[in-house]
């Protein structure tokens, strides 16, 4: 079973579109703190918080060399939260056939 405090870390970390974009720049390899503030043109407390978010959500990781702390993607795989959209999606559709045969059976009576 999938722990739910998991994934509301996960999508309240992806819910937000800088940290969504950040996610993207670091595909490219890693970052660090200072240029992805000036990436996103916000102020290092503020590019600091959504990092921390990222951190949480094991979406990304930091290390600090010297006085510099780096950022990399991060160990989630975004598998369990795959599988529980996964999950919901075959319920919906379970749902839309059942009603679509309901429909289909009610049209010819």
């Amino acid at each position: 079973m999938v722990q739910h405090s998991d994934l509301d870390s996960t999508f309240a970390a992806l819910a937000d579109p800088t940290r969504r974009g950040i996610l993207e720049h670091l595909t490219d390899g890693p970052a660090s703190i200072s240029d992805l503030a000036a990436r996103f043109d916000m102020s290092l407390p503020g590019i600091s918080k959504h990092i921390r978010l990222l951190e949480e959500a094991g979406l990304v990781l930091t290390e600090k060399k010297g006085r510099v702390r780096y950022c990399t993607l991060g160990a989630n795989p975004l598998d369990r939260e795959a599988a529980w959209i996964r999950g919901h999606r075959q319920s919906i559709e379970d749902r839309m056939d059942r009603l679509a045969a309901f429909l289909d059976e009610t049209k010819e009576s």
